[in-house]
């Protein structure tokens, strides 16, 4: 087989052969754990394995001889136009454990579809219909401008749905949790960042080329660059182990509050589990601060305050560390959207910040009592409803404008 091992094509060698590597174990994973997420994850690393890989073998002098340039121009490579909705199905099925790929989603893949059938349609006038009269003329479509710029376009709008996604679920999990900040994914936030700063660089890439000549050394740099960029994806990627048993619907392409599905992992834990055939009214949860987010003006809206009050504050509900606003709601003996509107409302606080400050208050009074001179700050936090010692910093940061052990100090 030919192939000139040179600096340019041995070192995009080594991510190639590396993504794929990493995207075999993601696919076993998915078996394994039969977590849809890390099938995403692995389709993803395909799709960047086969965008380097013209770079990669062209330097490595296929474009050169043949049958390897045929092999080079007829294949299709530049699969853009799928990267964008693979990206958008990698997070939902990350932070949504009611994700299914089916039906609707579909759509999403047409382009790429399309793209395909017209690279096969190519393939057939060249060699079937007119082989002395090339379509392509020698030329790989593939890095003309009419498959870059719309595909590229294409990513941007999956990347803009994928953000608003994850930020719909930040949204949500501070309204239906008290313990919001072990399930803001770090994960999803940095292959975010990961993903945008490709587009940066393709966008950077594509005005130096416009104003000046960059040869094919110059263009390899950006291929290295997102090389560089898939990898890090692919290690932190396969190493994530967090998910999530909330399941929620929305539609990105409208407003309407996020819907909350029934399911036996939704909103339960080990100490509060419930049939699924028992969840009822979970209905909608409005998210946003908007007319429709607001209670009636006849609702009794002080009295549903004091019994809140009552519950949380009184008996003392914020001590459990998995209390969420479906066990809340519960207790009430009212539904989950009726009582978010009564917090969100009544107290000016979604359901995590409410909770978190009477937690809060709680340590502030054990530390009166002195009790942080015979337990450790974060035993008394775990002691008051807290189950992690960076949700508690941050909560105590908030509240009091201190971290614990300025607090402490101040007295």
């Amino acid at each position: 087989m030919q192939f000139d091992f040179n600096f340019y094509s041995s070192l995009l060698l080594i991510f190639f052969v590396h993504g794929l590597v990493y995207a075999a174990m993601c696919w076993r994973k998915c078996v394994v754990t039969d977590k849809k997420s890390f099938a995403w994850l692995a389709v993803y690393l395909l799709l960047s394995v086969l965008f380097i890989s013209p770079w990669m073998v062209g330097f490595a002098g296929w474009y050169d001889n043949q049958p390897y340039k045929n092999i080079l121009l007829y294949t299709p490579t530049n699969f853009s136009w799928a990267m964008g909705p693979v990206v958008l199905m990698y997070v939902q099925s990350l932070l949504n454990p009611s994700f299914q790929f089916r039906g609707k989603q579909y759509w999403h893949f047409i382009p790429v579809m399309i793209y395909l059938l017209l690279q096969l349609s190519i393939f057939l006038a060249d060699f079937v219909l007119a082989p002395q009269q090339s379509l392509i003329n020698g030329v790989d479509s593939d890095f003309s401008d009419y498959a870059q710029i719309p595909g590229f376009i294409s990513m941007v709008i999956y990347f803009v749905l994928a953000l608003r996604y994850y930020r719909r679920y930040r949204q949500l999990m501070q309204q239906v949790v008290s313990y919001a900040d072990l399930l803001l994914f770090r994960w999803v936030r940095n292959f975010l960042l990961a993903f945008l700063s490709f587009l940066i660089i393709t966008f950077i890439f594509e005005i130096i080329a416009t104003f000046y000549n960059v040869y094919y050394t110059g263009s390899w740099w950006y291929y290295l660059s997102f090389a560089l960029i898939f990898y890090y994806i692919a290690i932190t990627g396969y190493s994530n182990a967090v998910e999530t048993t909330i399941a929620f619907e929305t539609n990105l392409l409208t407003n309407k509050p996020v819907m909350l599905l029934p399911s036996s992992t939704a909103f339960t834990s080990q100490t509060h589990t419930t049939p699924a055939d028992t969840i009822e009214d979970i209905a909608y949860i409005e998210i946003r601060s908007e007319a429709g987010n607001t209670l009636d003006k006849h609702f009794p809206l002080e009295e549903w305050k004091e019994k809140v009050l009552q519950l949380v504050q009184t008996q003392k509900a914020y001590e459990d560390p998995e209390l969420s606003l479906l066990i809340l709601a519960r207790q009430l003996q009212t539904n989950p959207s009726q009582l978010s509107k009564i917090i969100n409302q009544g107290f000016g606080k979604n359901f995590n910040d409410f909770v978190n400050h009477y937690r809060v208050e709680a340590v502030k009074a054990k530390i009166a009592a002195g009790e942080h001179q015979l337990q450790t700050l974060l035993s008394l936090a775990y002691d008051c409803g807290f189950n992690s010692k960076a949700t508690f910093n941050r909560a105590f940061q908030k509240h009091t404008g201190k971290s614990p052990s300025a607090y402490v100090q101040s007295l």
